[in-house]
């Protein structure tokens, strides 16, 4: 699992931090078996989609901590984006399915700590789906950009 050093470095990488014009950061978790192997064709197959995106890779969508998702908006991005197997094709059985059950929660969470649930989304990608998951990407930035950037999460970096 991706210890927070990794998801604060992935953000960190993502570009723009420098530049004026403010644009979503979004950190995605990516199930290794179907989202990232769709994440894989769409680079292969030269897709187009955003470059504000870091993707990090887990074993399954299912053994995702809650808790990244909310380190990751602490350490400074604007949005998450998680994507597992479609329902029914989980390599892990139901890991898929309890992601989906976390991932409700945190949505919950969100909306009562007065953070805006949109900065948090899910998906099912499977790895033939290149080109759904650029379109999903477009949509998960273009959604954070309404959003504007994340300030009530983020700690201080001093």
């Amino acid at each position: 699992m991706p210890s927070d050093t990794a998801v604060a470095a992935a953000q960190d990488a993502l570009p723009g931090a420098s530049e004026k014009a403010w644009e979503p950061k979004v950190v995605a978790f990516l199930c290794n078996w179907c989202s990232y192997a769709g994440a894989d064709l769409a680079g292969v197959s030269r897709i187009q989609y955003p470059p504000n995106v870091r993707i990090i890779r887990v074993p399954c969508s299912g053994r995702i901590n809650p808790v990244f998702l909310l380190r990751a908006l602490q350490n400074g991005a604007d949005g998450v984006l998680v994507s597992g197997c479609h329902p029914g094709d989980c390599h892990y059985i139901s890991g898929n399915l309890a992601a989906r059950r976390k991932f409700a929660l945190v949505k919950e969470l969100l909306r009562y700590a007065g953070i805006e649930p949109e900065r948090v989304q899910f998906s099912w990608v499977s790895a033939s789906e290149g080109g759904r998951f650029a379109a999903i990407i477009e949509k998960v930035i273009d959604q954070v950009r309404k959003l504007g950037p994340n300030r009530k999460l983020v700690k201080s970096r001093e």
